[in-house]
């Protein structure tokens, strides 16, 4: 995915934070606990070269009622300063509320009305430098947008379409995850700000929208357990160090780096602490990957073929693994050494 970086370089950048779509703010408190950067480092100005950060969300503002709205509203003006529009939460279809609204931020001062978080979008994406859905609810739809919900719900690029580009040029950044892995984020959001002031390019994006380097590999690809599977060595339940994906994990065919990166400083990731990947950051979450804890399709297949040569393998290597775990016969304290030395000179062998 390529696109041009318009404009020139920010030095000065507000961030609008809509958790108003369908959403449990999962996400908001999820980058809390980011630290490649944090949150306050990218506040308080201590990340180098980026632009000075005004963040603007619900879950961590200080303002409340109509102080916290009044940049929203500036911001669809044209009023305020540029800005990096962050959506949360799945979006759904007004067209089919009946006589109520799904979901809205503040009302119209004209009407009394609510302000959906449809009318949001509409008014602040074109006009916002980049726009960013963080979470899986946000990129794709997510829980939300499961067969039978009532609500219509969708993901920012169903909304927007794919075509959709912001001022500055960019298609619509996608940071999957239910919720999303803080760091992830919050790399995203720091390349993007380092972008914005001219320092580094077009942020790499995938097919799907996600940055490329963050969702290149599978879950299985940087787990633990994969040596397991190589080995056709599986767990038959949840207390098994082994590869789980006889017990439900979706890992091998899943876009994701949390068994590579962990979840908070490096520590955790499902897999990793004997959790199932359930696929949560892929564009079907979660119809597609139902019932859980069912082997994926194709599992029994490949792990039955695994099991094949994998038992070969294994025995194979328990007998390097036996061999390597004995120091060599020579290394003792005996009169001759036994190491197959064989002295150039005479006079000066070993023994004496």
């Amino acid at each position: 995915m390529t696109a041009t970086n318009t404009g020139t370089a920010l030095d000065e950048v507000h961030i609008l934070w809509t958790s108003e779509g369908m959403s449990c703010d999962g996400d908001t408190v999820s980058v809390t606990a980011a630290s490649l950067p944090s949150i306050e480092d990218v506040l308080l100005g201590l990340v180098p070269g980026l632009p000075k950060v005004h963040l603007h969300n619900k879950v961590l503002a200080k303002e409340v009622g109509e102080d916290f709205v009044a940049p929203f509203r500036k911001a669809a003006a044209g009023e305020l300063g540029p800005f990096i529009f962050v959506v949360e939460g799945s979006i759904p279809n007004e067209h089919i509320n009946g006589e109520g609204y799904w979901t809205s931020m503040g009302n119209d001062p004209v009407t009394g009305q609510p302000i959906t978080v449809n009318e949001w979008i509409d008014r602040l994406a074109p006009r916002a430098w980049a726009v960013v859905a963080i979470g899986t609810c946000a990129t794709y739809g997510g829980i939300h947008a499961m067969a039978g919900n009532p609500t219509g719900c969708m993901g920012l690029t169903d909304y927007l379409g794919e075509d959709f580009r912001s001022a500055g040029g960019l298609p619509i950044v996608n940071v999957p995850g239910c919720p999303v892995q803080p760091d992830n984020f919050m790399e995203t959001l720091t390349w993007l700000l380092y972008q914005a002031a001219g320092m580094a390019p077009m942020i790499p994006l995938d097919d799907k929208l996600r940055p490329t380097w963050l969702f290149g590999k599978t879950v299985h690809e940087g787990c633990d357990r994969a040596g397991y599977y190589e080995q056709g060595d599986f767990a038959h339940d949840y207390n098994s160090p082994k590869c789980q994906v006889r017990i439900g994990c979706w890992g091998p065919v899943v876009n994701c780096n949390v068994t590579k990166r962990g979840w908070m400083d490096g520590v955790g990731g499902c897999p990793n602490v004997g959790g199932i990947c359930i696929a949560c950051t892929m564009p079907g979450f979660p119809d597609k990957f139902m019932p859980f804890m069912d082997e994926p399709p194709g599992g029994a297949v490949s792990s039955a073929m695994t099991s094949v040569y994998g038992t070969l393998i294994r025995k194979m290597r328990g007998i390097t693994n036996a061999s390597a775990n004995r120091e060599p016969k020579w290394r003792h304290n005996g009169r001759k050494l036994t190491s197959g030395y064989n002295p150039r000179w005479p006079g000066r062998g070993h023994g004496r």
